[in-house]
């Protein structure tokens, strides 16, 4: 009993520790991140003396540099400031922080003053309330969003990263694989602008799909020869990969899904669960060209699904044929009109040139957040 009663204890203590762990590397982030900014708006004024055109002085970072690793010893390295800076230049007119953010910086605009250089000091002092941070991401993660040249592109991914709590490798990794573009191409103007204001909000079946799904992860040669079983054997081995390319709210729930309709057994692929739509997500890899019988198949699964398996709380189950080739035509006489349950998806075994993804936009908007 005793012993039992110290387990509980000893949880309860645990806590309170890691608790205050991560608040205080939560707080610590936050202020050093914010020390950054203010460093890098201190180095341009430096450098401008109020005029916006003037040229970029490198020696100035590097008598700098010397300087402050004299006193600091690491840190502050020529390569260390200019990310400093380029991440002030790239954030001091952006609209990610909050409204109460917002405010707090506009009593930092003038130029390099002694009050002004004393209420900086103060604002990196200050702890803001959680729920009006400007800045919840780590500083190597916003060195390089700092780099992605566009306003909207930028914004999206920072959005991104920090709902879905992203690595910076993950991050870099969502970013080389486009995706961004490749949810550009799958919505109208209207809900190309929300992503740079709201991030990938999936409110109903559409909002969860991507066209097309990059599986580069995987290892797979672009024109090796592979069946749909080692696809899918390949899928289920990089699973945890797989489910962050699928996209937020995807859990697994099993392959080879046995269902029999009088007497004849079907195996779906792969099944999942998205949590945010509550419904039953359908998966059939195809290897080749997109046929009219591989949405019959799944017009077949989507319905028995609907009729035996899911609860009557539960939306309406979505089924996504993932194929090599996709031919639109197929598509458009296949499926209904009205249809809002089954799609189909192209699969890239590498990673796709931006550029590739670009020439498919609409002509004239461009929505291509490139690297500086």
């Amino acid at each position: 009993m005793a012993k039992k009663a110290t387990i509980s204890l000893f949880s309860s203590i645990r806590k309170i520790i890691d608790d205050t762990r991560k608040d205080i590397y939560r707080t610590t982030n936050y202020k050093m991140v914010t020390a950054y900014y203010f460093i890098g708006k201190l180095i341009v004024e430096n450098e401008q003396q109020g005029n916006e055109k003037a040229g970029y002085a490198a020696s100035t970072l590097q008598i700098l540099s010397d300087q402050l690793n004299e006193i600091y010893t690491r840190g502050f390295s020529v390569d260390n400031l200019e990310n400093m800076r380029r991440f002030y230049l790239a954030y001091a007119i952006s609209e990610t922080t909050s409204r109460k953010s917002k405010q707090v910086q506009q009593g930092f605009q003038g130029k390099g003053s002694k009050k002004n250089d004393s209420s900086i000091s103060e604002m990196i002092s200050r702890k803001l309330p959680e729920s009006t941070p400007v800045f919840n991401l780590s500083f190597s993660h916003y060195v390089f969003l700092s780099r992605i040249e566009t306003l909207p592109g930028r914004k999206f991914y920072e959005i991104e990263t920090t709902s879905e709590n992203w690595s910076l490798e993950e991050l870099k990794r969502q970013y080389n694989a486009s995706l961004y573009e490749r949810l550009v191409l799958s919505r109208n103007k209207k809900k190309v602008k929300a992503l740079s204001k709201e991030g990938h909000v999936i409110a109903k079946a559409a909002d969860a799909i991507k066209d097309p799904y990059v599986l580069e992860f995987l290892g797979l040669k672009q024109q090796a020869m592979y069946s749909e079983n080692d696809l899918e054997q390949a899928l289920i081995d990089k699973l945890e990969s797989f489910l962050s390319e699928l996209g937020k709210g995807f859990l697994f729930v099993g392959r080879q899904y046995r269902i029999t309709i009088e007497e004849d057994h079907h195996h779906i692929d792969l099944v999942f669960y998205h949590r945010i739509l509550r419904c039953f997500v359908l998966l059939d890899l195809k290897l080749g060209d997109l046929k009219a019988d591989d949405l019959g198949q799944m017009q077949l699964y989507v319905g028995y699904f609907d009729e035996k398996i899911k609860e009557a709380a539960e939306n309406k189950t979505i089924g996504i044929v993932l194929c090599k080739n996709k031919k639109e035509s197929i598509v458009k006489f296949t499926l209904p009109k009205d249809n809002k349950q089954i799609f189909t998806s192209k699969y890239k075994t590498y990673l796709p040139a931006k550029e590739e993804l670009q020439m498919l936009m609409e002509p004239g908007e461009s929505y291509y957040p490139g690297i500086k």
